[in-house]
């Protein structure tokens, strides 16, 4: 799930949180970066588990039809199919889901039950749901591409879901993009009578050694890094620089030096790419400048040492 950007992302904001901070730790500013990452999968768990609880709240709209003192003939007889929706009762069952959960204790939707409230009643008044529940019958492939439907239109792009998320967790907005992703890819590759496996958080150990070695390398060579941006930057200031700035240029330089698997071209796009979104309108072109001129340094003066893949 985790991509080698969001790792980088990631890191950035520990180093950046670590600098803002008085705390010198960096055992604990490195649990810190652990738990970001590890909560990135918390809102995985959760929103997979929104289906389910979502399907729970459908049935108890049901039964309360049922118990109206003058019911109708649809609350007698209601049309069950979204809550036999058979991929939703795949989730239901998924017993690595149901272990994850109850494990890292996420039970958000009971706590804050108002939010699938919100969701049912714009599943119900949607489109989508009265073209879906237009028949009583219905196929998994059927179900499969309502599910997927509600996911992106009208789950995913929900405005008050979107801030609960986060004021539950700030950095559950970064993540946003990618989880949402994760899940698409795992309900597309549902089939019928077969659990699911989860998407893991990471793609290999060597990610998560990355990210934790990225983090330690920048950190303990803050000096070194600092000092490699010595005269490189003749128009401006120290003091002029976004702190943001000097760590993605620190954490660049430090990629440059001490990973050789990674390609020079790699890193630089990669930093650059980070810098449009978080920082200032110009530190791309100004991160840019940069790295380009130590990198070539680097190469004239035997510096860089690549080896497979950071060779190409």
């Amino acid at each position: 799930m985790l991509t080698r950007r969001h790792i980088r992302v990631k890191v950035m904001q520990s180093l950046y949180a670590y600098s803002q901070s008085e705390n010198d730790n960096l055992k604990s500013e490195e649990k810190f970066l652990l738990k970001s990452m590890d909560e990135m999968y918390d809102l995985y768990l959760l929103l997979l588990n929104l289906f389910v609880e979502i399907k729970d709240h459908a049935e108890d709209y049901l039964e309360k039809g049922q118990q109206k003192h003058l019911p109708s003939e649809e609350d007698v007889d209601p049309n069950r199919k979204f809550v036999n929706n058979e991929l939703i009762s795949q989730l239901e069952k998924n017993n690595a889901l149901n272990v994850a959960l109850d494990t890292r204790k996420l039970n958000n939707w009971k706590n804050d039950d108002e939010y699938v409230e919100i969701l049912w009643a714009e599943i119900r008044k949607s489109d989508l749901y009265d073209n879906y529940m237009s028949t009583r019958e219905s196929s998994f492939k059927e179900d499969k591409e309502f599910v997927l439907a509600v996911f992106k239109e009208i789950i995913a792009p929900n405005e008050k879901l979107y801030d609960y998320l986060e004021d539950k967790k700030i950095t559950w907005i970064d993540d946003l993009p990618l989880v949402n992703t994760a899940i698409v890819k795992m309900l597309q590759k549902a089939s019928a009578g077969k659990e699911q496996a989860l998407t893991k958080l990471f793609k290999s150990s060597d990610d998560k050694e990355y990210a934790i070695e990225l983090f330690r390398k920048t950190l303990l060579n803050d000096e070194s890094l600092a000092n490699e941006m010595e005269g490189k930057t003749p128009n401006w200031d120290k003091e002029r620089i976004a702190d943001l700035d000097k760590i993605l240029i620190k954490m660049a330089i430090c990629e440059f030096l001490k990973f050789p698997s990674i390609p020079v071209k790699v890193t630089i796009n990669e930093y650059l790419e980070i810098a449009k979104e978080y920082s200032t309108p110009k530190s791309s072109i100004f991160i840019n400048g940069i790295l380009d001129k130590l990198s070539k340094e680097y190469r004239e003066n035997g510096k860089l040492n690549k080896m497979g893949r950071g060779l190409m």
